[in-house]
């Protein structure tokens, strides 16, 4: 099943499934209630989720969760969206993978795995849930140094907001540096 509210999307997207054997799109939808109530009725494997259904409500993810409850459907997130809250908020409640449009070619390996259990998460998400992870790693110190970065501070802004040497922080760099990017 598709989810979506452009119009062009919805064309795009049943041509490019529509070229595929084994894929069939059984229903398309434009809302969140209209999403939860196929799935209820109809026998859905996956669902295609936009994130954004209704003006900057988000309520694809909303859709994810209540989807997920039902059962054994699995849902692909498929949108425009980058920002990593929005990725994990998705795959939290319940997405078995995250596909950003610009890479929609990739969603037919990603129909096929997810029919098979198996999701790779693609690399448009595995990033951001890469990066979220090794996070966890970062020492108090070392996060707040990290958030610092994070919201444009220089390493000399740092030293002096955390009165600390420069060389400090540049050790503290270089560890974070060695966490986040092995």
């Amino acid at each position: 099943m598709l989810v979506e509210d452009d119009p062009f999307w919805i064309e795009h997207l049943q041509t490019e499934l529509g070229q595929e054997q084994d894929l069939r799109v059984v229903r398309v939808v434009t809302t969140r209630e209209e999403a939860v109530e196929a799935v209820r009725k109809l026998s859905i494997d996956v669902v295609l989720m936009d994130v954004n259904l209704t003006a900057n409500n988000f309520d694809g993810i909303q859709a994810v969760r209540d989807i997920s409850r039902l059962g054994k459907t699995k849902v692909i997130m498929l949108t425009s969206f980058t920002e990593k809250t929005i990725i994990l908020e998705s795959l939290k409640n319940g997405a078995v993978n995250y596909i950003t449009k610009e890479h929609y070619r990739d969603i037919v390996f990603a129909i096929r795995n997810a029919y098979a259990n198996h999701s790779p998460i693609h690399a448009s998400a595995a990033g951001v849930l890469l990066k979220e992870l090794r996070l966890k790693e970062l020492t108090p110190t070392e996060r707040i140094v990290y958030d610092l970065r994070e919201q444009g501070l220089s390493k000399s802004d740092i030293a002096v907001r955390l009165q600390r040497s420069i060389e400090t922080v540049k050790s503290q760099f270089k560890n974070i540096s060695k966490k986040l990017y092995r």
